[in-house]
């Protein structure tokens, strides 16, 4: 018959007290609406912004040239704009179409350069994109960059009204003005993460998180979840450490 060593005893309980402290008390779950991945073109509108203000002022009335610079920073503008709508319009969960992605837009670029660079290949193409030459004032990318500002403020005004709280005993669906709260059970609770866009995921490590509470017969869907594998990471260890606890003071 072996008796347990008392100073082995007390450094376990010592390490999974260490454990307990160093988990999180309450990991916080959000679910964003797309719009928020268009930072890309607000950050883009408010750099364009600056230099043309430097350079042509902030006045309408000041003639705007469409000089060389000023039609590519409009160019790299209307191009990161575009990809960002193609972001929030289109999922690409696979590599696949992801590489079918990048082969159409090469394609389309190399094409633009060839007509601009040989326009005899096709003279009637390469003559109207000769006369594209987008141009706008400083005003315009202010206002851009405002709208969105204004926007994202309204997203994250509204989210405080609307998340999940992870708690090691329990799940917590906190919503509405008054601070509505609905209570899950934790300690069984199943968790499944989902890349559903690979662009989101590179942008904001956002994806799917979907929630299996035990008592629940259906499961809680979060879309659009900033930094999902830290999340996954974090909830998993915290509901491990909880159940190992568990384990261990039945024993």
């Amino acid at each position: 018959m072996s008796e347990e060593n008392p100073t082995n005893s007390a450094a376990t309980d010592s390490d999974n007290s260490k454990n307990a402290n160093s988990l999180p008390k309450s990991i916080y779950l959000v679910s964003y609406p797309k719009i928020v991945f268009m930072y890309p073109s607000v950050i883009v509108a408010a750099i364009v912004a600056v230099w043309m203000h430097i350079t042509y002022g902030l006045s309408s009335d000041n003639p705007i040239t469409a000089d060389s610079t000023s039609v590519f920073l409009a160019s790299i503008f209307l191009a990161v704009f575009t990809f960002n709508l193609v972001v929030i319009s289109f999922d690409f969960p696979r590599t696949t179409s992801l590489t079918l992605f990048f082969f159409a837009g090469v394609l389309l670029l190399g094409g633009y350069v060839l007509l601009i660079n040989f326009p005899s290949v096709l003279p009637a193409i390469s003559s109207l994109f000769s006369r594209i030459r987008p141009v706008a004032n400083a005003q315009f990318y202010y206002t851009f960059v405002l709208i969105f500002l204004m926007l994202f403020l309204l997203v994250k005004i509204g989210v405080q009204f609307d998340y999940w709280e992870v708690r090691p005993n329990e799940l917590l669906h906190h919503h509405g003005f008054l601070s509505d709260m609905e209570r899950f059970s934790a300690p069984s609770l199943r968790i499944d993460k989902e890349i559903n866009d690979l662009f989101e995921y590179m942008l904001l490590g956002s994806g799917r998180l979907i929630l299996h509470p035990s008592n629940e017969r259906r499961a809680i869907v979060l879309e659009n979840v900033f930094f999902i594998g830290k999340k996954e990471k974090s909830i998993t260890k915290m509901l491990g450490a909880l159940q190992v606890q568990v384990r261990e003071d039945s024993n």
